[in-house]
């Protein structure tokens, strides 16, 4: 056959144009048109073909074992075909092939990448995925074996002047090609199984432990670091929208599983997890995400983080929820928004991105493929019967551990299941899991304690759970335990946030107020906690600042001092402050000698959100205490120019705020100019910017 691409350019001339004309205008086109990839020479084309042939034979098993012998037989034909390259290799050397020799060399090419590309696919996917979609695989592995055997029969060995024996070899490949035929009865058998059993369980039928063993043993999932291990993969495949065919059955899979590494594997944790790993830290968690990539709301790591109104960042889906429960306020301000529209943050979005990527850390690249599986998992009804079984099996076993090697292994899997979402909350929280976490808290196993506080962090996000751990004997006190005596400091930072989510609920933030020890300890922990551990511990103090009866205590314990001594540190300080300014404890504040100052300078060189709270607080000083406040702001150097940059430059509220201060200022100016005239002093500003003296 003639290639197409040399009869057309071998063509002659239209009539009337020269061979010359006709060359220039064709350079003239090719000058324009990209360059076409140059095609591999026969000798590339035949060592390419020899090392994916050598890759292909030696290629890992797939780990699902009901796929092995039908990906095996790839191995087996590369095998024959890796023998018959090498001699051909040889052969090229002589010369140039037969352009029809060439053609379907080309061909068995593309079919072995698409081999090696299945093979590759198979080898990253989780097994019951793979179980799943089994009959496609095995379907396109036959496929794939016939359009080989075409191909080598099509191959024209007698003008290769190839050996006898690479000519049998050859035909040999071809033979079996046409003989492959998967077995599939075994794995469709496998496969209705397993979804016989997730039938089960919809229907609140609790699967028998011999059945479920066996069908995990034959899928390939034998410990508890495979059931890990299929877990996640199961749950990135679910993000990933993977197979939407499968969608369901892969949800329902993944609460199955949970329950089966509970039952099964009495939550062993993984090898890994006694091994020290650079990744880590001293306590053997994963690296603690950065606060600020932490969402206000759920303490979760934000996945689609987006700016309200008052200049905080929140997760889309904790803001939105919080918006649609009629709600038109800041969270973690307070402040009234006007505008509830939600900006998306996108540089914050790629900084948290690139944090997981480095960290092993999984996230979905978009609010659809993060918030639509977890809507999935509430609709459906296998992956929620599995979670509840799951639930109620480790709280069981947690009641009758009496080792804290054996506790520690089921208050960990209690830890994870109620990270999961919040129907699995919900069943942790109606199992009883709290009043069996709270003694916990007092352990003196550092890895033990860790997981109760975090456990009952993550079940607090839920309001039901808030009022069982609120009205659990000793549960406020065991918190408040573990800030001040706690073996870790992740286990203090976890004990803080818990506090700040208990406080969400109004009634409970006035009783967290007024217990003193509570108050105490997360001054302890401003004054003395790493930078992550004070940030959760002034966010709590911020929410227990937004009731006026909470403010007196809170002074009484030293919060305005601990919020200005780490003023320059984190921007949260500021919003203490000025929540306390606003409230109550206005004539706290300007006690303390320098206050005013820091208060100024953080105005000048703060974060946007602190220099906002830091002009809001020196506005509320000066309206509450009136000259003494103001002589206090006055007597600052450079803070009318400092006034004057943050009204041209800040956000929209500190920019009002500014404006509000500039005028204080203003009037005082006056009135102590007024009294200068008359004898009776002088200002204590001597330069105001021309944008300050305008009325």
């Amino acid at each position: 056959m003639a290639n197409p691409r040399t009869v057309l350019t071998s063509a002659p001339s239209p009539p009337g144009c020269s061979s010359s004309s006709s060359s220039s205008s064709s350079s003239s086109s090719s000058a324009f048109a990209p360059p076409a990839p140059p095609s591999p020479s026969d000798g590339e084309l035949l060592r390419s073909l020899h090392r994916l042939a050598r890759d292909l034979s030696a290629a890992a098993e797939t780990p699902a074992p009901f796929l092995r012998a039908a990906l095996a037989s790839i191995t087996r034909r590369s095998k024959l075909l890796a023998a018959a390259f090498d001699d051909l290799v040889m052969c090229a050397a002589a010369g140039d092939l037969p352009r029809s020799a060439s053609l379907c060399l080309r061909e068995v090419l593309l079919v072995l990448q698409r081999f090696k590309a299945l093979a590759a696919d198979c080898a990253v996917r989780s097994r019951m995925r793979l179980l799943l979609q089994s009959d496609e695989i095995e379907e396109e592995v036959r496929e794939l074996h016939q359009e080989l055997a075409t191909l080598l029969d099509l191959l024209p060995v007698a003008e290769l002047g190839l050996a006898e024996d690479v000519v049998d070899l050859l035909a040999l490949a071809s033979r079996q090609c046409r003989r492959f035929a998967p077995a599939a009865g075994a794995e469709q058998a496998l496969k209705a199984r397993v979804l016989s059993v997730i039938q089960e369980v919809e229907r609140e039928i609790v699967p028998e432990r011999e059945r479920l063993e066996e069908i995990l043993d034959e899928v390939g999932i034998n410990d508890a670091a495979t059931c890990s291990d299929e877990i996640e993969s199961l749950e990135r495949e679910i993000g990933d929208r993977a197979s939407e065919r499968w969608a369901d059955a892969m949800i329902a899979l993944v609460g199955l599983l949970r329950y089966a590494k509970c039952v099964l594997f009495s939550a062993t944790p993984r090898p890994s997890d006694s091994k020290p790993d650079p990744e880590v830290d001293e306590e053997g968690e994963p690296p603690a995400p950065p606060p600020d990539f932490r969402c206000p709301i759920t303490l979760d790591i934000m996945r689609e983080p987006v700016v309200v109104a008052s200049g905080q960042t929140y997760d889309r889906e904790s803001i939105a929820r919080w918006f649609d429960s009629g709600k038109s306020t800041c969270p973690k301000t307070g402040q009234v928004l006007t505008v509830l529209e939600l900006v998306p943050n996108k540089a914050l979005k790629n900084l948290i991105a690139k944090w997981c990527r480095e960290n092993g850390v999984a996230m979905e690249s978009s609010q659809a493929s993060k918030s639509e599986p977890a809507q999935a998992v509430s609709a459906n009804k296998a992956a929620l019967e599995a979670a509840r079984m799951t639930a109620s099996f480790l709280v069981k076993k947690l009641s009758i551990s009496f080792s804290p090697d054996a506790a520690n292994r089921v208050v960990h899997e209690i830890r994870l299941l109620s990270k999961s979402g919040s129907d699995c909350r919900a069943f942790v929280g109606e199992a009883g899991a709290v009043p069996l976490l709270v003694p916990l808290l007092y352990s003196e196993d550092a890895g033990l304690q860790l997981n109760a506080v975090t456990a009952l962090l993550n079940l607090s996000i839920l309001e039901a759970n808030k009022k069982r751990i609120m009205h659990a004997e000793g549960a406020v006190e065991a918190v408040a335990h573990i800030m001040s005596s706690g073996a870790t400091w992740r286990a203090k930072e976890n004990a803080a946030a818990a506090v700040l989510s208990l406080a969400s609920v109004h009634t409970y933030r006035r009783r967290l107020g007024r217990n003193l020890s509570i108050v105490e300890k997360l001054v302890h922990l401003v004054r003395t906690g790493p930078a992550s551990t004070k940030k959760d511990a002034l966010a709590a103090l911020l929410s227990l600042a937004g009731e006026r009866e909470n403010v007196g205590k809170l002074v009484d314990a030293g919060v305005a001092q601990a919020a200005l001594s780490a003023i320059s540190e984190e921007e949260t300080a500021a919003a203490v402050l000025a929540a306390l300014a606003k409230r109550g404890g206005a004539e706290a504040i300007v006690g303390i000698d320098g206050a005013v100052a820091r208060l100024v300078a953080e105005m000048r060189r703060g974060t946007e959100w602190a220099r906002e709270n830091a002009t809001a607080a020196l506005v509320l000083l000066c309206r509450r205490l009136g000259a003494r406040a103001v002589t206090q702001v006055m007597a600052v150097p450079g803070v009318e120019w400092a006034i004057w940059e943050l009204m041209g430059t800040g956000t929209e509220r500190a920019r009002r705020k500014a404006a509000s201060l500039g005028r204080i200022c203003r009037r005082w100016a006056a009135a102590s100019a007024a009294d200068g005239e008359r004898g009776n002093g002088c200002p204590a500003a001597s330069v105001v910017p021309p944008a300050m003296m305008a009325s």
